[in-house]
């Protein structure tokens, strides 16, 4: 079905069109995305049971990323079977009410992604300004609060996009160029107005992203003045963001899906290389494993 029409929309259903203009190449572009899936499942799952079951990883730093290995790979569950439906069986149809649950569920995620990150920062700021009263601050009530709170705000922020996209009149198609539901990508759908969903888009992007990328860059600045009064050892510290310019369609289709499914592929690798804690509790469990 390429189109949509009257009888379409009383059905209740929207078509994710997967990735317009390169339809042909769905097959090949769905490989990479299901290995990075693969890989990101794994790796996350493999890092929340190593937590959970070494006590040496029972400290803040890793109750932390814990929640980011969670948040990862339930965000990019959301996302990619339905995109692999596409491409491999062409079951491009999606109930209206799946697709607004999906749209919550996405940018819920995303939020919580980036709120796990900025306590993350913090983490390292009170741990390395205040190493001795580092255990009284992050207490587990603490933590569990920290999370519960980035949540919650998360859902807060998010839970107006779906009676914004809700409320609009779709009498133009229901056909969405996109492999799964986003705010701005269903609410363009609709022949109604939607300055008001792009207005409180940005504002929301504003009040998560802004926020957080703010309380990093202060948590990082503050771990830098210590690490230099102190003439401490180097201290390694990256993010990243990028911005959108005028772009093919396509190509602003696959670095969105790139941009829900890099973090969850990189993130147990990169932190399971880079924390010794990590390498040491997963030769642990394998030796464990290998002498029972």
């Amino acid at each position: 079905m390429s189109g949509a029409n009257s009888s379409s929309l009383i059905l209740g259903f929207f078509i994710l069109n997967g990735i317009p203009g390169l339809e042909a190449e769905h097959i090949w572009i769905s490989l990479p995305f299901c290995l990075m899936y693969i890989v990101a499942v794994l790796g996350n799952c493999g890092l929340i049971y190593l937590i959970g079951h070494e006590k040496a990883l029972h400290r803040p730093m890793y109750y932390f990323l814990a929640l980011l290995s969670f948040t990862d790979v339930t965000l990019c569950s959301t996302t990619v079977p339905n995109m692999l439906c596409i491409f491999w069986f062409d079951l491009k149809e999606i109930d209206f009410n799946a697709c607004l649950a999906q749209m919550f569920f996405v940018h819920t995620l995303t939020g919580m992604e980036s709120g796990v990150l900025m306590l993350m920062a913090l983490d390292r700021y009170v741990a390395i300004c205040y190493p001795l009263r580092y255990g009284t601050i992050l207490t587990n009530p603490v933590i569990a609060k920290a999370g519960l709170a980035t949540f919650l705000r998360s859902v807060m922020l998010i839970v107006p996009f779906t009676f914004l996209t809700k409320r609009l009149p779709y009498c133009q198609g229901n056909l969405i160029p996109h492999t799964y539901c986003d705010h701005m990508s269903v609410a363009k759908v609709s022949c109604g107005n939607v300055k008001i969903n792009a207005v409180y888009g940005l504002l929301a992007a504003l009040l998560i992203g802004g926020f957080d990328m703010f309380c990093i860059s202060v948590s990082y600045t503050m771990i830098l003045r210590a690490v230099v009064s102190l003439s401490s050892v180097e201290a390694r510290i990256f993010t990243h963001r990028f911005g959108e310019q005028s772009i093919p369609h396509h190509v602003h289709i696959i670095i969105a899906n790139l941009y829900l499914m890099c973090p969850p592929t990189l993130n147990p690798i990169v932190y399971g290389v880079k924390t010794k804690q990590i390498q040491e509790g997963v030769l642990k469990l394998f030796y464990k494993e290998k002498n029972t």
